[in-house]
């Protein structure tokens, strides 16, 4: 759910409107590839697709495993359903694997957001062991850095890094995030940019053109969050040379709207409810924490504080609001780590909103560009949002959370002002052609986390139900994109890539909450 991974879970992410393009996917299975260009084609392609080689992106810090990496760019049509249109390219990179004899099927990473940059990740899935055994293909979708065009918002950028003081929900606030989305969308278009081809589709057909160019039999594919949404709309209609696909924190297509956001936050919060009251001596220090948020939320909707701190990340110290609305962004960002939320919550029902406050202030510091906002917009306001209403998302508000303020309620978590947003970036509904769940005999993985605020870990269940060799996993007490926190999820995906109709996850049975913070009365 727009979001750019748990290292930086801290921004609140924006995003735009909708639009629905009568987009015709390139057909895997029908398509040829010439052995020498690496070129693709077949029936539904605008224009030929072809891989060339080419040197890896430098990015801001060194990558070590680009070092021996195979890089270039894939050529595609921007929208297949046009013709002799432009085209577009995306950055790619294989990462040998580690092992001296490898499998012949490597894994293919889908990454989350939609927007989040790609190669950032490439550490993360490293240390993971996502290539011990395998070659690990990166590409960025369409639209992300590094790519031509690169959807970029610093407009964006530069609104979310002044909001942490601004209330988070007031017009004035409102005003200055539309202003950022109409700044983007026009230099975006007068660029050229085809919004409306930027969307699960044709990210799906980019990934099967990829396989194809790339002159590979079959591969597995690795999706999270966002990537976990994509994976799904891949495997729906290009199952041709898919072994297996692991889906972690699990978004699934057919139901991803912005309601969902409200169930996975009751989900995960109700999780750590009842994680404090297992534990004795956080049921003994911490009797009250649900009360306690439910009465902060309301208290600080109605007379938000305004603060000077210091980020986390050092500097002078930034103007801070810390209001209803924040305080439940930052709760499902997973700002403060779930050891700490319950000593945040309780000093904060003392009058010490120091914890909460850093958070937010860390909010301030932004990278520019190294979000594909664009992409966001385009995908969430054409696939999450047109088929329900502002009502809807007040209505699954209320009924996860009775207790808080009418204008909490009304703004999903992390996708504020979301319907507006909308209306600006002006895309084609493709909500009918997103809602359809994929039926498949391919081997598929679900890993999830009960901390998970953002993907409740239930959705797996019920998205399991058409994917008839599948393997549910809940990881205790971990939160959103769970492979690279916890060793035993590495050791199931593992182990899932080796045999993936019967994965060993023998280690998730002795797994429980980290002990949570206590602190002295």
């Amino acid at each position: 759910m727009a979001e750019h991974s748990y290292r930086n879970g801290m921004a609140v992410a924006g995003a735009g409107l909708a639009l629905l393009a009568a987009v015709g996917p390139t057909s895997a299975g029908a398509a040829q590839r010439n052995a020498d260009t690496g070129t693709v084609t077949g029936p539904g392609t605008a224009a030929a697709s072809r891989f060339v080689p080419g040197p890896c992106p430098r990015t801001p810090e060194p990558i070590e495993a680009l070092a021996t990496a195979r890089c270039g760019f894939l050529e595609v049509p921007e929208n297949r359903a046009r013709p002799g249109g432009r085209t577009v390219r995306l950055a790619v990179a294989v990462i040998p694997a580690a092992s001296a004899k490898p499998a012949q099927d490597p894994v293919v990473f889908m990454s989350g957001g939609p927007g989040g940059e790609t190669f950032d990740d490439i550490p993360f899935l490293v240390s993971s062991g996502l290539n011990r055994d395998r070659e690990l293909i990166i590409m960025a979708q369409r639209g992300n850095l590094y790519d031509k065009p690169n959807l970029a918002c610093p407009e964006l950028d530069r609104f979310y890094a002044t909001s942490v003081g601004l209330p988070s929900y007031a017009p004035q606030t409102e005003r200055l995030m539309l202003d950022a989305v109409k700044q983007c969308r026009a230099r975006l278009t007068a660029d050229g940019t085809d919004l409306s081809a930027y969307n699960s589709t044709e990210n799906a057909a980019d990934f099967a053109d990829l396989r194809t160019a790339l002159g590979i039999k079959q591969w597995n594919v690795y999706g999270h969050s966002y990537g976990s949404n994509l994976a799904m709309t891949y495997l729906r209609l290009h199952p041709q040379g898919i072994r297996a696909v692991a889906l972690d924190s699990i978004a699934p297509s057919q139901y991803v709207s912005l309601p969902f956001a409200w169930a996975g936050a009751q989900e995960g919060l109700e999780n750590l409810y009842k994680a404090c009251a297992a534990e004795p001596r956080c049921k003994s220090r911490y009797p009250d924490i649900e009360r306690t948020l439910n009465e902060q939320v309301r208290k600080l909707e109605a007379r938000p504080l305004t603060l000077n701190v210091r980020p986390p990340q050092g500097g002078d110290p930034v103007r801070v609001v810390l209001d209803g609305g924040a305080l439940v962004n930052l709760l499902v960002a997973k700002a403060i780590p779930f050891v700490d939320v319950p000593a945040a919550i309780e000093e904060l029902g003392r009058g010490r909103p120091e914890r909460f406050a850093r958070a937010r202030a860390a909010g301030s510091v932004q990278v520019t560009g190294q979000t594909a906002h664009g992409l966001t917009n385009s995908v969430v306001c054409s696939e999450w949002v047109p088929d329900h209403s502002a009502s809807d998302v007040l209505k699954a508000g209320r009924e996860a959370f009775p207790d808080w303020p009418g204008p909490v309620l009304a703004q999903a978590p992390q996708l504020a002002f979301q319907e507006q947003v909308c209306r600006v970036w002006n895309v084609p509904d493709r909500t009918a052609t997103m809602r359809v769940a994929p039926v498949s005999s391919v081997p598929t993985l679900f890993i999830n986390g009960t901390g998970d605020m953002k993907t409740g870990a239930s959705w797996a269940q019920k998205t399991a139900r058409t994917l008839p060799h599948s393997t549910t996993v809940q990881v205790p007490g971990i939160g959103h994109w769970v492979v690279p926190q916890s060793s035993c999820a590495q050791k199931v995906l593992a182990s899932f890539l080796t045999r993936p109709t019967a994965p060993d996850t023998s280690c998730v049975a002795g797994l429980g909450w980290e002990p949570f913070t206590i602190t002295p009365k």
